[in-house]
C-alpha cells in the first residue's frame, strides 16, 4: 500500500514537472518567439529562460538550488561549460549557475519534446551525434556564438548514462572546441539531480539541488594533440568530487 502511495506521488510529481515546464513558455511565447527570432537578441531571450523559466521550475518542484563558486564566472567572457548529465533538471540548474549567456550544444532529438523543442531548435546548436557532418557543422555554429559573446554548454558523456553508473566516458568535442577558440574550461559537479527528478519513472522527489563550480582550466598553452589529457583530467575532477560527496 505504501509503495503505491509513494508511487502515485511521484507520478503526480513528474505530470507537475511538465506542467511548471509549459506554463512559462506558454504565457510568455509571443515575447520569447521575438527574442528567439533573432541572435542579436539571444541575451534578452536567456535572461527570460533562466529568471523566467528555469527558476520557477526548481523552486516550483521544491529543488533548492544551492550553487558553490571555486571561482567567479567574468561577465561577457566566454567559457566552455561542462557537467555530468543524468537529469533534465540538469538544463534548469546549469541556467541558475551561469548568468554569463551561452547556448546549449545538445543531441537534436529533444527538438521532439513540444513546446520546449520549439525554441530548442531556434535558440540551441543540434548536433545528430551518428552524422560526421552534423559535428562538423556543431563547431562553425558555436564558432559564430563564440564570436558573438556568448558561452557554450555541452553534458560530455554525450547522453544520460544508465542508472547505475556513476559518470561516463566523456566525448571529445567540448575540448577540443575550447582548446581551438582558446577559452577556459568550466568543469561543474551536479550532485544531486539524480536524486530529485531522474528519467526512472516512479522516482525523484524534492530537496536541495547542489553543484560546485571548480576552478577553471585556462586553454591558451593546451595543444590540440592533447585533447585527451584534458578530457581526462576534467572528467576526474569531477568523478573524484562525486564519490567524495556521494
Amino acid at each position: 500500500m505504501l509503495k503505491v502511495v509513494r508511487q502515485i506521488g511521484q507520478t503526480l510529481y513528474r505530470i507537475w514537472f511538465y506542467i511548471l515546464v509549459a506554463i512559462p513558455i506558454i504565457i510568455f511565447f509571443p515575447v520569447l518567439v521575438i527574442f528567439a527570432s533573432k541572435e542579436l537578441w539571444y541575451p534578452q531571450f536567456f535572461w527570460m529562460a533562466r529568471n523566467l523559466w528555469a527558476k520557477p521550475i526548481l523552486y516550483g518542484m521544491f529543488c533548492f538550488p544551492k550553487v558553490k563558486y571555486e571561482q567567479q564566472l567574468v561577465k561577457k567572457k566566454s567559457y566552455m561549460l561542462v557537467a555530468n548529465h543524468t537529469s533534465m533538471l540538469d538544463i534548469m540548474l546549469m541556467l541558475v549557475v551561469s548568468r554569463n549567456p551561452f547556448v546549449f550544444v545538445g543531441k537534436k532529438e529533444l527538438v521532439k519534446i513540444p513546446l520546449f523543442g520549439f525554441f530548442y531548435k531556434r535558440v540551441c546548436i543540434m548536433v545528430d551525434r551518428n552524422n560526421t557532418q552534423s559535428r562538423t557543422g556543431v563547431y562553425r555554429r558555436a564558432q559564430k556564438r563564440l564570436q558573438q559573446g556568448l558561452s557554450i554548454c555541452i553534458f560530455p558523456e554525450g547522453g544520460v548514462p544508465e542508472e547505475h553508473v556513476v559518470l561516463d566516458t566523456f566525448k571529445d568535442g567540448a575540448f577540443k572546441m575550447a582548446i581551438a577558440h582558446k577559452i577556459p574550461v568550466v568543469p561543474m559537479t551536479f550532485y544531486d539531480n539524480k536524486e530529485r527528478f531522474s528519467f526512472t519513472f516512479f522516482s525523484g522527489g524534492p530537496g536541495k539541488c547542489r553543484a560546485r563550480v571548480h576552478s577553471f582550466i585556462e586553454t591558451h598553452s593546451i595543444r590540440p594533440e592533447d585533447t585527451a589529457d584534458l578530457r581526462n583530467s576534467v572528467r576526474e575532477t569531477i568523478l573524484d568530487d562525486l564519490i567524495k560527496n556521494s
